[in-house]
């Protein structure tokens, strides 16, 4: 081994140790907001399980426009399919046990990343955002057409999940759906860590940096990209089959270009090319979304416009990204 080598070895260690610990404490902040919310929120725990849905929506999305630079505002498509094919495996398939109902969410959305990816990564910058709009209502007025499989306009009715290993019923007041989708986020956003350290989430980065510099290495941006964007579907797959075993339901909203905005927009509120951003977000607007629509019916919309201006005007790198950066700079003067 070099002297090189040796230097290299010994500066990671305390690297990777340092990742570790970021991993856990993710981990512990995520178990802790959730028996906080199940506490404080016992009678919403809907909105919770909503909204741990929309946060494994808003990570998959982070994987593809924060860490491979790939503008989309048609995202909502991949979560939306993973919801339909939940759904439609439950009702017509009766496939109604809560994992295989999310293993064909999985599936779902995979599919539908794959799709979406071949026709989205034939373009660059301003035409792939114009191309992802063209699939959502694509995808939205093919799920509204075929209403023999998905209900069309009226909604995907009738799912009724086993109960959870077959000892845990998705009751009314939402507790077993609740527990499950904190379960699968918590798994969901460890395995992400990993992906996103690993060589593979390296190199995705460099594309978004530097594809040309990529290409002249060797690598191939557009397979690595794809790649990405399976892993994508699969985890907005799963948050839209989490949803659908949660509310039962499975409507058009899902497959909406509202959501997919929404998930952008959120994205944006928490900070791009971070996990932990991609939550913060998730968790900022839509409790702020629930507030103050409760204050305020008719002006809400005004209120959220503010708050994201100002974050915008003052917090450009996100929320998390800001804090983040305010702590690394204080733990530099603190040396």
């Amino acid at each position: 081994m070099t002297m090189a080598t040796m230097n290299d070895a010994l500066a990671g260690a305390p690297g990777k140790g340092r990742k570790f610990g970021r991993d856990l404490a993710g981990l512990a902040v995520i178990l802790g907001l959730a028996v906080i919310g199940y506490l404080l929120f016992p009678n919403n725990l809907a909105l919770l399980t909503r909204m741990t849905a929309i946060a494994l929506l808003v990570l998959s999305l982070d994987l593809v426009t924060g860490y491979c630079g790939v503008a989309t505002l048609g995202h909502a498509a991949l979560f939306g399919t993973g919801a339909y094919a939940a759904g439609i495996a439950a009702v017509h398939f009766g496939l109604t046990d809560p994992l295989l109902m999310l293993a064909c969410g999985i599936l779902g959305g995979a599919l539908a990343g794959l799709v979406c990816g071949i026709v989205i990564l034939r373009a660059h910058g301003l035409p792939q955002l114009v191309l992802s709009i063209a699939l959502i209502h694509l995808f939205h007025e093919s799920a509204n057409k075929a209403s023999v499989w998905t209900g069309g306009s009226d909604g995907l009715a009738g799912i009724a999940p086993d109960p959870l290993l077959g000892y845990f019923e998705f009751d009314l007041w939402g507790r077993t759906a609740y527990v499950f989708g904190i379960v699968l986020l918590s798994a969901v956003f460890t395995l992400l860590r990993l992906v996103v350290r690993s060589p593979f989430g390296m190199l995705c980065r460099g594309i978004k940096e530097d594809s040309v510099r990529v290409r002249a290495m060797g690598a191939s941006p557009k397979l690595a990209l794809m790649k990405m964007y399976v892993i994508s579907g699969a985890v907005a797959g799963t948050g839209g089959a989490l949803n659908a075993i949660s509310t039962q339901v499975v409507g058009l909203d899902s497959l909406s270009f509202t959501l997919s905005a929404e998930s952008l927009v959120m994205l944006v509120l928490g900070g791009t090319g971070s996990l932990f951003g991609a939550l913060t977000g998730t968790i900022v607007f839509m409790f702020f979304e629930d507030i103050v629509s409760a204050a305020n019916p008719f002006h809400w919309l005004t209120m959220v416009g503010a708050l994201l201006i100002a974050v915008v005007l003052f917090a450009p790198k996100g929320l998390y990204g800001t804090a983040a950066g305010l702590a690394s700079r204080w733990r530099g003067a603190a040396r």
